[in-house]
C-alpha cells in the first residue's frame, strides 16, 4: 500500500502532512509554505490557480476567484465561470489536487490514498460531499476524521498519560468544541458540539462593515458596490486582524481605494484591539454555548478538565485566548501548532490505517473512538422526529428499531431521514427518503416494519426498512439532494483528470522555456567573460545560435507556450549548447 496522507481541507488555509517513522510531518507546497490558502482561480485563458497564486487574483479577478468554498460544502450553491458551473466539490477537488500533487512531489512517489477532515458539527451531506471531491481529485477517501479529533490524536500520540482535553477549534469558517478522554493507548470522544457557520471570515467581516460605513460617513462614497474596493478592504481587514493579536493598534492605509469625478479619494484608518474587541465580542460569546454543551454532554464540569487545546488560526485573537480562559478556568496548551496540528493528526491515523511497514507500534497501538455531531432520526405520525441514533453516540454503530403502519391497508411507506435535536422533523434537515413497497394487506398497526441506521466511521449514514410480515427490503445510501450523483462525480473527475494531463504538458513546455531562458543569460555571461580566449569564428557561431533562442523566447509567453513553440525552443536550445560547449 502507497503512503497516506491526512489532508486538513480548511475554510482559509489547507495543510497536508504524511506519517514518517513515528512522527508526523507537515509537506511543504510547490511555494515551500506549509500551508496553502484554499483559494481557487479561473483564469481567462482556462488555467487554474490554487493557493498563493489564486489569492493574489481576488482583487484583480473578483468573480473568477472562490475562497471560503468550504461554508458551501453540501448545498446546491454554484459558480458560474465561462459558462461552466463549478459545485462545491469541483472547487474543493481542485485544491485537493494541488495537495496531493505538493504531497507527490514531496514523496517522490504517488499519492493515491488520504484521510480528510472535516469540522465535528459537519452533518452527513457535507461529509459525503468532502469525500466526493476527494474521489474528484483522485483519492481514495479511507476516512473522514473530525478536526478536533484529529488535534487530539497529535496531542496524544506524546502524551498519553490519562486525561480529560477540551479542544477548541475555531477555524476560518467553522467553529467545533470536543471533550475527548486520553486513556490507555485509547482516544475516546466523549461529546462534541458547534456553529458551523462561525469563524475567522465574520471577524474579518465585522471590520470590512465598520471600514466601509466609517469611510461612507466621513466622505458620503458608498463603497459596497465597488467589488475590487471591497475586496482590497476584505484583504487588509485580514491582515489588520492578524496585527492586533500582537499589537494594541494598526493602520488600514489604501491609497486610491476609488475615483470621483476624477479625484483619486484614499482609505486611512487606526484600529484598535479594543475598537476589534467591541466589533467581535457577540461573536466570541457565540462560542460558549457550545462549549456548555460539549461538557453537559460529555457529563463532567469544566474544573475536571486537564488540558485546554486551542486550535485553528483565529484562536490567535487574543479576546477569543480570554473568553476560553474564562469559560473554563483553565490555562490553555500551547503544545501544537494550531494551523498545522489537524492535518498531522489526520496522517497519524492514515498511517495506522495503511498498515506499512513504517507505522510503528506506537500508532498502531492508538484506539481512536469518535462520536456522531448530531441526532439521526426518522419521521413518525404528526411529524416528529423519532430518533434512532442520538447525538454524541460512538460511531461506527448499528441501530434497528421496529415501526408500523398508521392506516388500514396501507400497502406502502415513505421514510425520511432527518438530522437535529429539534423535536419536529420540520425543524430539523432532510437528509433523504426512499419509499418501502408491498407491505402486507392488514390493519393499521399490524405490520411490523424494522428501520436499520447503519452509521460508517465516516459519518455517512446507510438506512434500510424491511417488512418483517413478508421479508420485503429497500436501502439507500443517504445522500443529500444538493450532492452529486456517480455520473456527476464521475465526469467532474475525468475532467479533472484532462486538465492534470494538459496541465503536465504545459509544464512540460514551460519548463523547456525557463531553461532556455536561464541557458541564454548564462551564455551571455560565459561570453562576456571568455570572448578574450576564442577566435572570431567561434564567437560569431555562439552568437547566432544565441541570438536565435533569444529570439524564440522574448516572442513566447511561458504561460501560453505551444507544442510546436516548444519543440522550436528546445531545438535551438540544443544547437546552442553544442556550440557554447567550448565555452565550459
Amino acid at each position: 500500500m502507497s503512503r497516506v496522507i491526512g489532508i486538513d481541507l480548511g475554510t482559509t488555509n489547507s495543510c497536508v502532512a504524511v506519517l514518517e517513522g513515528e512522527q508526523a510531518t507537515i509537506i511543504p507546497n510547490a511555494e515551500g509554505n506549509r500551508t496553502t490558502p484554499s483559494i481557487v482561480a479561473i483564469t481567462k485563458n482556462g488555467d487554474r490557480l490554487v493557493g498563493d497564486a489564486a489569492k493574489r487574483q481576488l482583487t484583480v479577478n473578483v468573480d473568477r476567484t472562490i475562497a471560503s468554498i468550504k461554508r458551501e460544502m453540501g448545498t446546491a450553491y454554484r459558480k458560474r465561470i465561462d459558462g461552466k458551473d463549478y459545485s462545491p466539490q469541483e472547487i474543493s477537488a481542485i485544491i485537493l489536487s494541488k495537495l496531493r500533487a505538493d504531497a507527490e512531489n514531496y514523496l517522490g512517489e504517488p499519492v493515491h490514498d488520504a484521510v480528510i477532515t472535516v469540522p465535528a458539527y459537519f452533518d452527513d451531506s457535507q461529509r459525503q460531499a468532502t469525500k466526493d471531491a476527494g474521489k474528484i481529485a483522485g483519492l481514495n477517501v479511507l476516512r473522514i476524521i473530525n478536526e478536533p479529533t484529529s488535534a487530539a490524536l497529535a496531542y496524544g500520540l506524546d502524551n498519553g498519560q490519562a486525561q480529560k482535553i477540551l479542544v477548541y477549534d475555531l477555524g476560518g469558517g467553522t467553529f467545533d468544541v470536543s471533550v475527548i478522554e486520553i486513556g490507555d493507548h485509547v482516544i475516546e470522544v466523549l461529546a462534541t458540539a458547534g456553529d458551523n457557520h462561525l469563524g475567522g471570515d465574520d471577524f474579518d467581516e465585522r471590520l470590512v462593515q465598520y471600514v466601509i460605513k466609517s469611510f461612507k460617513k466621513e466622505t458620503r462614497i458608498n463603497l459596497e458596490k465597488d467589488i475590487t474596493a471591497v475586496q482590497r478592504i476584505r484583504e487588509a481587514c485580514e491582515e489588520a486582524k492578524k496585527e492586533l493579536s500582537s499589537t494594541l493598534q494598526t493602520h488600514i492605509n489604501l491609497p486610491f481605494i476609488t475615483v470621483v469625478k476624477n479625484e483619486p479619494k484614499h482609505l486611512d484608518m487606526l484600529i484598535t484591539r479594543e475598537l476589534f474587541n467591541e466589533l467581535t465580542d457577540d461573536l466570541v460569546k457565540r462560542t460558549d454555548g457550545p462549549v456548555n454543551q460539549a461538557l453537559r454532554d460529555a457529563g463532567i464540569s469544566a474544573g475536571s478538565l486537564d488540558k485546554v487545546l486551542l486550535v485553528g488560526g483565529s484562536t490567535r485573537i487574543p479576546a477569543v485566548m480570554d473568553e476560553v480562559k474564562r469559560i473554563t478556568g483553565k490555562e490553555l496548551s500551547k503544545n501544537l501548532n494550531p494551523d498545522e496540528c489537524v492535518a498531522m493528526g489526520a496522517a497519524i491515523q492514515g498511517g495506522k490505517l495503511s498498515g506499512g511497514l513504517t507505522v510503528t507500534n506506537k500508532v498502531n497501538d492508538i484506539l481512536l473512538m469518535d462520536v456522531t455531531p448530531l441526532s439521526l432520526s426518522i419521521e413518525t405520525l404528526g411529524g416528529i422526529a423519532n430518533v434512532l441514533i442520538p447525538r454524541n453516540s460512538p460511531i461506527p454503530t448499528r441501530v434497528s428499531k421496529i415501526f408500523t403502519t398508521a392506516g388500514n391497508f396501507q400497502r406502502d411507506v415513505e421514510v425520511k431521514v432527518y438530522q437535529g435535536e429539534r423535536k419536529y422533523t420540520r425543524d430539523n434537515k432532510l437528509l433523504g427518503n426512499f419509499r418501502l413497497s408491498g407491505i402486507k394487506r392488514a390493519l393499521a398497526g399490524v405490520p411490523q416494519i424494522e428501520v436499520t441506521f447503519d452509521l460508517d466511521v465516516n459519518g455517512i449514514l446507510k438506512v434500510s426498512a424491511k417488512d418483517l410480515g413478508r421479508g420485503v427490503e429497500q436501502q439507500i445510501v443517504i445522500t443529500s439532494s444538493t450532492n452529486l450523483s456517480e455520473e456527476e462525480i464521475h465526469r467532474a473527475r475525468e475532467d479533472a483528470m484532462r486538465y492534470e494531463e494538459e496541465t503536465q504538458g504545459n509544464k512540460e513546455n514551460m519548463d523547456i522555456w525557463n531553461e532556455a531562458e536561464a541557458y541564454v543569460y548564462k551564455v551571455e555571461n560565459q561570453l562576456e567573460v571568455q570572448s578574450q580566449k576564442l577566435d572570431k569564428a567561434q564567437i560569431k557561431k555562439i552568437r547566432r545560435d544565441l541570438e536565435y533562442l533569444k529570439k524564440l523566447v522574448c516572442r513566447t509567453d511561458a504561460d501560453r507556450i505551444t507544442d510546436i513553440e516548444a519543440g522550436n525552443i528546445k531545438d535551438a536550445y540544443r544547437q546552442l549548447q553544442e556550440s557554447a560547449m567550448i565555452l565550459g
